[in-house]
């Protein structure tokens, strides 16, 4: 087989396992729904609330479980024109640390999960994004809430002149990167890790192939 024909083979096999990803994580067949009895107790907070209520499992079992009810949120990783990555280096107050993190919030009341990230990645980075892809959805943390982190790849980026403000808690800095340069970063254990930042990276590198 030639050079040319081999890459088109290549080339097929990861639009269809691309197809498959999507038609996979997209299938509502594998959601098993529990059932509700009734609300135990609920301590709400800014954003979420933790809940504890008795729940029937798909498989008969019935008891009291406690989680984390939120909103959802959205994560948008920027590429520019000249395949350079923005990322930010964000304060988290629960982990005492900074994080590289992409942008990414929370849903407001009514917010869908597309103009959440376009508000939040003009309000973090000071760029705004005119083409968007979506990268699928991500659980965070199963085991004790129910948040679902729906993902972006965000390109054909322009400069705002507005300066970068972002909220009251934040404390973020702004980061350009080589894509070899954040392989790097992830892979040298001198970061901490976000889950959803590395999720969300590999996502954008299987849909945009070698950056």
């Amino acid at each position: 087989m030639n050079r040319n024909g081999l890459l088109h083979d290549l080339q097929n096999q990861k639009i269809t396992v691309r197809l498959f990803l999507f038609k996979f994580m997209g299938n509502k067949n594998l959601i098993k729904r529990s059932i509700f009895k009734e609300k135990i107790s609920e301590l709400k907070s800014k954003k979420f609330s933790f809940e504890i209520n008795r729940i029937e499992l798909p498989n008969g079992h019935e008891s009291e479980y406690g989680y984390i009810k939120h909103p959802g949120a959205s994560l948008a990783v920027p590429v520019t024109k000249d395949n350079k990555v923005i990322i930010l280096r964000q304060y988290r107050f629960a982990v005492s640390r900074y994080l590289l993190e992409f942008p990414a919030g929370t849903l407001e009341i009514g917010e869908t999960p597309i103009d959440s990230i376009k508000r939040e990645i003009q309000e973090e980075t000071g760029f705004r994004a005119k083409k968007w892809d979506e990268l699928g959805t991500l659980v965070p943390a199963p085991g004790y809430a129910d948040e679902e982190i729906s993902l972006f790849l965000a390109r054909d980026l322009s400069k705002l002149n507005s300066k970068v403000k972002g909220d009251l808690d934040e404390d973020i800095e702004v980061l350009i990167l080589d894509p070899q340069e954040l392989d790097n970063l992830i892979s040298s254990g001198d970061e901490i890790l976000d889950a959803k930042t590395v999720t969300a990276w590999f996502r954008a590198k299987q849909f945009l192939g070698d950056l």
